[in-house]
């Protein structure tokens, strides 16, 4: 809510009072009919500016929430074709042909893990130690797991022609044994994703902050940074069901 825009309304109110009492005071009674007239405008044009500024601030969080949820839908979509792209072939891509072409005629390997027992000397004695197995038993075509999302428009943010910028790089990872790890980072900026609304309300989004917000002036997912592969929404971002189908 717009408290300063409120609070000026309210001043409004206040001095509007004291002015009617000086009315009272020293206006001829004549005039009092038209003088009422008047203030009853007057008292519903500022009762309207105030129901008007509230109902205005909750149908934006309310939009708010539904864009939010359509660009983090699509985020997620982006999340799931760099990951799959990677395990097939060992690293990310910034082009999204690249991410198309692959869930259309790449292959992923399907992994079994198993637990195995081995004999092993502890201290002179031997003992049981337990050990994990994993087997490539096969591999299945990508296009099955993106076959009811819409991964050729993924470039989008959905129902939109906004653009995700979508970046790719490498991170030191180790200490001894030092190496390069891919990673990924997907992001759209609010003003894009609020285009249209109102400009308060949006100045106030970029510089919002909460436990229960989106912080910062972008919605991303992953990071140049560091190897992540999460986003940096709520978590009622997840739980709630998709606007757009995920």
């Amino acid at each position: 809510m717009n408290f300063l825009y409120l609070i000026g309304i309210v001043a409004l109110i206040v001095v509007f009072y004291f002015i009617a009492k000086l009315i009272v005071n020293y206006v001829p009674r004549k005039f009092f009919s038209l003088i009422s007239i008047v203030l009853v405008l007057i008292s519903a044009f500022l009762g309207y500016k105030i129901v008007d500024s509230v109902m205005g601030d909750i149908k934006f969080n309310k939009e708010k929430v539904i864009r939010y949820q359509n660009a983090i839908n699509g985020l997620k979509l982006i999340r799931d074709a760099e990951v799959a792209y990677k395990q097939g072939t060992g690293d990310y891509t910034p082009d999204y042909n690249k991410l198309i072409n692959f869930i259309e005629t790449g292959k992923i390997p399907i992994i079994t893990v198993s637990e195995r027992v081995r004999q092993v000397m502890d201290r002179g004695v031997m003992r049981d130690q337990e050990y994990k197995v994993t087997d490539t038993v096969g591999y299945k075509a990508l296009i099955e797991d993106f076959k009811d999302k819409d991964f050729k428009n993924m470039m989008y943010v959905p129902g939109t022609k906004v653009k995700y910028d979508l970046k790719t790089g490498y991170v030191e990872k180790g200490t001894t044994n030092k190496y390069k790890a891919p990673v990924f980072e997907a992001k759209i900026s609010k003003s894009a994703v609020l285009e249209g609304m109102r400009n308060d309300m949006i100045k106030n989004e970029l510089q919002i902050s909460g436990i229960d917000e989106i912080n910062g002036a972008d919605i991303i997912v992953g990071t140049l940074e560091d190897v992540k592969e999460t986003g940096n929404w709520p978590p009622q971002y997840d739980s709630r069901k998709d606007t757009d189908g995920e």
